[in-house]
């Protein structure tokens, strides 16, 4: 799994004109699924977001983490963050997993960062077409990948 984490002060997701989502502070979390992801996966990264210390203290150090500024998150999937950009000039998706496999592990990504967030979280719609806004604070924008977590 690969997961692209931005420290918001807004964020929303809109499909077909219909607001679904909306946070204020917190983080968007774009998820991109491989056939190889498996559960331990969404478990690591989940930990792994819920306790990334990227929130500022009191004293404007990035010292906090979601959980304890009691931040929100919207989750969208993106199966264009396994683009394959090296021949030619159109992206390959090859590696992205298939729905079949990928709407179960997202949803059950979903779950797993409510359990460890403590709080219900919001998400776009897998496969649809929407339009992301967000108010990205710092800039603060991470890049995570499960397969190089060692």
């Amino acid at each position: 799994m690969k997961i692209v984490i931005q420290r918001v002060s807004k964020a929303s997701v809109t499909i077909e004109g219909e607001r679904v989502a909306k946070i204020q502070q917190g983080l968007l979390i774009l998820l991109g699924i491989v056939t190889e992801d498996t559960p331990d996966d969404i478990k690591w990264l989940s930990n792994k977001i819920t306790n990334l210390r990227i929130f500022n203290d009191e004293e404007g150090v990035m010292n906090k983490s979601i959980k304890d500024i009691n931040g929100d998150a919207i989750i969208v999937s993106q199966f264009t963050l396994h683009a394959s950009t090296k021949k030619g000039n159109r992206p390959s998706y090859i590696k992205a997993a298939k729905p079949d496999v990928a709407i179960p592990l997202y949803e059950k990504f979903v779950q797993q960062i409510e359990v460890d967030l403590g709080k219900k979280v919001q998400t776009g719609q897998f496969g649809a077409d929407m339009k992301v806004e967000l108010l990205n604070d710092g800039p603060i924008t991470i890049i995570i990948d499960s397969k190089d977590k060692k």
